[in-house]
């Protein structure tokens, strides 16, 4: 059974940084896309970045330049390092892996940046 662990969300300061991690077990951790999304309260889960197995990713407008994706497949962990965060960052951050033939998702992580 795949699992999905985030880690690193928490309360910061506008203009802050933060470092998101997800822990994948019990699967094939280097064949799948890894992701992060976002849903903020009243809100419909938004994709935040993607990386795929062979290391190309994908950001979303907003993110462009201040958040990174990357992925460490000895340890099956993908990360956001998430820089000049911004009130509207605040959301519940989930890790996402799109496997061959279904798709995991993590419990989310709480981000809240402060004005």
């Amino acid at each position: 059974q795949v699992q999905l662990v985030e880690s690193g969300g928490g309360l910061v300061q506008a203009g802050g940084s933060l470092r998101l991690s997800c822990v994948v077990s019990g699967g094939t951790f280097s064949s799948y896309t890894m992701g992060w999304f976002r849903q903020a309260p009243g809100n419909e889960r938004e994709l935040v970045a993607t990386i795929a197995n062979g290391g190309s990713t994908n950001y979303a407008d907003s993110v462009k330049g201040r958040f990174t994706i990357s992925r460490d497949n000895a340890k099956n962990t993908v990360y956001l390092q998430m820089n000049s965060l911004k009130p509207e960052d605040t959301a519940l951050f989930y890790c996402y892996a799109r496997g061959f033939l279904y798709d995991y998702w993590g419990q989310g992580t709480q981000v809240t940046v402060s004005s």
